[in-house]
């Protein structure tokens, strides 16, 4: 068996097989230019799973039994998760030097009441700490100033990480040191160079497992920032725009809406401003 799935290679007829299926579950549009790189990941689950083709896998997915105890490894295998501490990091200079600030004075969000966050696509959790360590050091000049984040992503894989708040001391050369020091738990054992978020800060966020793709996000909140950075570059643009006016539902009149670097809107019907490179605000 396992030799069989060391050898084995995907045919375009199951490709295609898995890129529509993948599109219709996921968002992700997957060309033909993705098939060395999907076979490539999940060859390991051929092995894990003792299946000697492509074939054979596809037709364990698409069965209704296969289905549902498969779809949320596959998904976990194929997806993309890329992110690092303080990415694009005007944006969050953006957010200290006037948003935040903007938000107390339109309704009180963090004074009268919680700021609230959506960090929407947040893979291992480096944006949803990032962005608690940068509320943290806002609310030093405000002692009543509250937060909560909520963080979600397709990938359970990645969820997991994300709550644990470990991550590799490599990782976090984007923090600057004295951040480093206040916000992070060495490890005991000098030898394992990782580190842990402290608990103060993980208590501060929300992971949940959440796909875009659904009707009904389950959420019954309206957010005042919302990030969905380096996300929306994997759907084709039918399925951006839709999931991009759907976000700004959940988004409070006022509130900001952050994008990553490469992504923007071009949407004219949506009630955004564009106040900053790919940084908008919901109008009130």
């Amino acid at each position: 068996m396992f030799e069989r799935s060391n050898s084995a290679t995907l045919s375009k007829l199951d490709f295609d097989r898995l890129s529509s299926f993948i599109y219709n579950e996921c968002g992700i549009k997957m060309p033909e230019s993705k098939k060395i790189m999907v076979e490539a990941r999940l060859r390991k689950r051929l092995k894990d799973l003792e299946i000697g083709s492509y074939n054979e896998y596809c037709n364990l997915l698409f069965s209704k039994s296969g289905n549902n105890q498969e779809i949320t490894q596959m998904v976990d295998v194929i997806t993309t998760n890329k992110t690092d501490f303080f990415r694009e990091p005007r944006q969050f200079e953006f957010l200290k030097e006037r948003a935040l600030s903007e938000l107390i004075n339109i309704d009180g969000a963090g004074i009268q009441k919680p700021l609230k966050v959506w960090s929407a696509g947040c893979s291992t959790g480096e944006e949803p700490y990032t962005l608690s360590i940068v509320l943290n050091e806002f609310a030093q000049n405000f002692p009543r100033y509250s937060y909560n984040i909520l963080a979600t992503d397709i990938s359970t894989r990645v969820l997991q990480k994300a709550a644990l708040g470990i991550y590799e001391l490599e990782k976090t050369a984007p923090i600057p040191k004295q951040l480093l020091q206040k916000y992070f738990l060495k490890s005991k054992n000098r030898d394992n160079k990782v580190v842990r978020v402290i608990p103060e800060l993980r208590k501060t966020i929300n992971f949940q497992w959440l796909n875009f793709m659904e009707n009904d996000f389950g959420i019954n909140e309206k957010f005042d920032l919302i990030f969905c950075r380096n996300v929306i570059i994997y759907f084709d643009k039918p399925t951006q725009d839709k999931l991009i006016a759907k976000l700004i539902q959940y988004l409070k009149p006022g509130g900001y809406f952050f994008l990553g670097h490469s992504e923007s809107i071009f949407n004219t019907n949506l009630p955004l401003v564009q106040m900053a490179a790919s940084t908008y605000r919901k109008m009130e």
